[in-house]
């Protein structure tokens, strides 16, 4: 016992030291990269001088090392062919976490090493490279249609995988901002279908990196309801290309920079991209077989030229033509239940003509001179938008609804028991629309350092302002009806005359107007060493439009707050501010045509509140893993009520609603498997409105009485989303790799055509559920497989292939309704289908 007992004081003294020692310890995690090619970099030797402190950089280029506590050290960061780097490192607290990344300078390059230690996102903004999303498998071409995907609250909407179009907590399309290098992106107005739409502006070959706020964004963010979109392109130093193709189109791309005369400070850089879009594969699954001839096609560039240290010179262009044909032949859709089953066949005759081109052009100045303190920039732009779209339909349905036998032992099952109607569909449609904005703008930012006495503390303010001036032409021509026929009868049925179902006709009308607006934003960031770290922005918005004489002041601000000392890697965001959207043309224009052009923008009060976290797993190779959660409410009113049919938005002209929207989105990404990023969205959200001198009413299954409610769901009412993108490849080749693409979402509301105000959203859409996944095989990669000299595509970088599995299970999603209507009052929603399996093949090259 005697020796029992010794052995076991000794065990606890030898435990009780290692726990003693650990405690002594603080820990530094980051990432070391190239900086030429922007790589990580492994091998790389990272150690606390004159200690046995000591570690080494994975292939992702991660490390996680345990660093003495409570003391000042010097942290080295060595490797063959890279110049080394060292960072005095303050005292930090025992079992604390602190992120320093490291940016190598090859060994015979000019360029500095760069040491930075993790700071603050700007108010609370997502940052996402785009290198990870090139090979998600996709079905629109479009960079939007992986939002869903990385940001948080972001959903597809009713489009389903044909559309581009995304709803951010609680909005349409329409309260979305989208920037690209500053300026201001717009789209066409008059897309009805996903079918119809084209390429949007953003080109993933151009994208360095982008931006993403859902809401509570800073005033230097325009006047939008919901979010915005700030996408950065890139500056390219040396000459590289990509090429790519799939049976959905293809793209291509080059970019490069050289120096002009013999100053190395004067250089032109230059991007240059091409897309072609065809959807003419995926559209054959659709109900509606006929003749789809889907063409859409743009080219981008972006053009710098540094003239000297100070000034530089900037072009971003865009032309874009979407040209959609259809000659519809014969549709067949099912619908009901196990014990009522419809049928709806329909035979057509015509066509559809849809041509939308845009076009854009801007120019930027920016000066930045050569200041070691209170450094400052100007930026000047200019730019150019225009938009010529023309619909024009002429397209007549002959429809039969039937009742079908569904009872599997019955002799007639699958035959016709009853014509439930019959009769014709009409559509007419010429309508033409021109757009042209024009705007001038300066802005302008510096920074002011403030000193401190104590060498532990650093704090700036950091001062932004904007003016800006935008003209508006707009010229827009509308000749559009709808004639309804059942069993010989015209609707709405009058036994004096025939009447057509609805008629939108209005002579050519032009509107000029004039906006105006500014901010003045102050951000001010203070960091204690080892003890804490704040930011906070603050700032006011003002616009005016001469049109509706609307003057708009809206003051935001964020706070951002990071402690330093504690063992978690973790900072605190929350924003709150007025968020108010002045109405585009579409929002003025009303279901019967009419214009009211004293329609005041919508106006919403944010308040969010959240925290993000980081944190590693693993020691010998760290992975990085971010949550991000976030809480929301949005007070909502002078709205103007819309209501959705498929992707077109159709608002009533008036500011006729007050609601609100709450929520609570979360977000969790990382490497699951070593070098590939994957990402997990969970959205929670509730969107409700209330239209004004409005009872609503509601009668649920079962009551015979309709109950009064307060408020009813909004058309964006999604009460939950999930969406994962997830990556994986073979334990012992990561030439091969899957990607999987899964979106979950309850149902959208929706409500009778003609009777949507008093019963308004009473019905929902089923769930959209799908998955799409793709399969990629790297067949060569210039550094990892330059031992095969002869290999057939060694005159390219990197080249991929990729098989793409287009909705994997098969699901009937839900697009919208066609609405069959009979002369007894009587209407039948027939599901409109979205597109079924399809097999895509891709590939990739980049030189």
């Amino acid at each position: 016992m005697k020796y029992s007992f010794f052995f076991s004081a000794l065990l606890v003294c030898i435990i009780s030291t290692n726990l003693w020692g650990q405690d002594q310890k603080a820990r530094i995690t980051g990432k070391v990269t190239d900086g030429l090619t922007d790589q990580a970099v492994e091998l790389v030797t990272v150690y606390v001088e004159g200690t046995s402190f000591v570690t080494e950089t994975a292939q992702n280029g991660r490390y996680s090392l345990d660093v003495p506590a409570e003391q000042a050290f010097t942290l080295v960061f060595s490797r063959i062919g890279y110049k080394a780097t060292s960072k005095t490192i303050q005292p930090m607290p025992v079992r604390s976490q602190r992120q320093i990344d490291v940016v190598l300078a090859p060994s015979d390059s000019d360029i500095e090493v760069i040491v930075k230690e993790s700071k603050l996102e700007e108010a609370g903004m997502i940052k996402e490279e785009v290198s990870e999303l090139k090979l998600l498998p996709t079905t629109t071409g479009n960079f939007e249609s992986v939002l869903p995907h990385i940001a948080l609250g972001t959903s597809s909407g009713t489009g389903g995988e044909l559309s581009s179009q995304y709803n951010v907590r609680g909005g349409n399309y329409d309260e979305n901002l989208v920037y690209v290098n500053d300026f201001q992106i717009y789209r066409p107005q008059l897309i009805r279908a996903g079918q119809q739409e084209g390429l949007t502006f953003p080109n993933i070959d151009l994208i360095r990196d982008l931006s993403f706020s859902s809401g509570g964004f800073e005033a230097r963010y325009g006047d939008k309801l919901s979010s915005v979109l700030d996408i950065k392109y890139k500056r390219p130093d040396s000459l590289k290309a990509s090429v790519g193709g799939s049976f959905l189109g293809g793209s291509a791309h080059i970019e490069g920079s050289f120096d002009v005369g013999k100053s190395s400070y004067k250089k032109l850089r230059y991007l240059v991209g091409a897309r072609y879009k065809t959807t003419r594969y995926l559209l054959g699954s659709l109900d509606i077989t006929g003749e789809y001839i889907p063409n859409f096609a743009d080219i981008q560039t972006y053009i710098t030229y540094d003239l000297n240290r100070n000034w530089q010179l900037g072009f971003l262009g865009n032309y874009n033509r979407s040209v959609y044909r259809f000659k519809p032949q014969e549709r067949s859709t099912a619908l009901g239940l196990i014990n009522f089953a419809l049928e709806l066949r329909s035979v057509f005759e015509g066509q559809e003509t849809d041509d939308f081109t845009t076009s854009m052009a801007g120019v930027s100045a920016t000066y930045i001179p050569d200041r070691d303190r209170n450094p400052y920039f100007l930026k000047f732009l200019a730019s150019t938008f225009q938009s010529l779209e023309n619909e024009r339909f002429d397209i007549i349905g002959y429809y039969s609804l039937r009742q079908i036998e569904s009872d599997l032992g019955s002799d007639n099952f699958g035959e016709v028991l009853a014509e439930l109607g019959t009769g014709i569909q009409h559509q007419y449609v010429r309508n033409f629309l021109s757009i042209n904005v024009t705007n001038f703008e300066h802005k302008g930012g510096i920074e002011l350092q403030v000193d401190h006495d104590e060498d532990e503390k650093t704090s700036t303010h950091f001062v932004q302002w904007s003016a800006k001036i935008q003209h508006e032409y707009i010229d827009d021509y509308v000749n559009e009806w709808e004639r309804l026929d059942s069993a010989g009868y015209s609707l709405p049925f009058n036994p004096e005359s025939v009447e057509v179902f609805n008629v939108l006709k209005r002579p050519d009308i032009t509107q000029r107007s004039i906006r105006m607006s500014a901010f003045f934003q102050d951000t001010y960031t203070f960091r204690q060493e080892s003890r804490y770290e704040l930011k906070l922005s603050a700032g006011l918005r003002a616009s005016y439009w001469d049109l509706n004489k609307e003057l708009l002041l809206q003051p935001r601000a964020q706070l951002l707050y990071k402690p330093l000392s504690g063992k978690t890697d973790i900072s605190y965001r929350l924003a709150a501010g007025l968020y108010h959207q002045p109405p585009f043309y579409r929002e003025l224009r009303a279901p019967d045509g009419t214009l009211n052009q004293d329609l005041k923008a919508q106006k919403s009060a944010h308040l969010v509140g959240g925290f993000t976290w980081d944190f590693y797993i693993g020691k010998a190779n760290p992975k990085k893993f971010r949550f991000i959660a976030e809480a929301y409410y949005k007070q909502l009113w002078d709205l103007v009520s819309y209501e959705i049919e498929n992707v077109r938005i159709r608002y009533s002209g008036l500011n006729d609603a007050t609601g609100y929207v709450m929520g609570l989105d979360m977000r969790m990404n990382g490497e699951f498997v070593p070098g590939a990023e994957s990402w997990i969205n969970l959205s929670f959200l509730r969107a409700r409105e209330n239209l004004t001198n409005v009872q609503h009413l509601r009668r649920e299954v079962g009551e015979e009485e309709a109950q009064e409610v307060e408020d009813v769901p909004r058309p964006t009412d999604q009460l939950m989303t999930v969406s994962i993108f997830f990556q994986d490849h073979l334990p012992k080749n990561e030439n091969f790799r899957m990607h999987l693409n899964l979106t979950v979402g309850t149902g959208l509301p929706f409500g009778l055509q003609g009777n949507n105000r008093i019963y308004r959203n009473t019905y929902r859409f089923p769930a959209y559920h799908r998955v799409d996944i793709g399969f990629s095989l790297r067949l060569w990669d210039r550094e990892r497989l330059a031992e095969k000299p002869r290999h057939p595509l060694r005159f390219t970088e990197r080249s991929w292939i990729s098989l793409e599995i287009f909705n994997l299970m098969e699901v009937q999603n839900q697009a919208g309704n066609t609405w069959i209507k009979t002369v007894f009052d009587q209407q039948y929603a027939i599901p409109n289908y979205l597109t079924s399996r399809r097999i895509n093949l891709r590939f990739r090259m980049e030189f």
